[in-house]
């Protein structure tokens, strides 16, 4: 469903998952059912926040590798020259 692009699958997938005796999966079906129009964007349309997403990752692990060693100066060079 995910790498095909099968929006349409996702109720049939839903209700799969409700007749299931797996509560952490309920869990997350009601979740996306909360934001079906959005996981079904996510499903259908071609652009992503991937990349975006994998910068913010790599300066957060900065950042937690030089928490308390100093300021925001060196944070931004190392940043700059990673």
């Amino acid at each position: 469903m995910l790498t095909g692009r099968q929006a349409e699958r996702l109720p049939d997938w839903l209700d799969a998952i409700r007749q299931d005796d797996l509560p952490t999966l309920h869990t997350l079906a009601a979740g996306i059912e909360r934001n079906r129009d959005t996981v079904i964007a996510g499903l259908t349309l071609p652009w992503n926040s991937g990349m975006v997403e994998g910068h913010v990752n790599r300066i957060k692990m900065l950042k937690r590798q030089m928490f308390g060693r100093t300021g925001f100066r060196l944070l931004r060079k190392r940043d700059l020259l990673s």
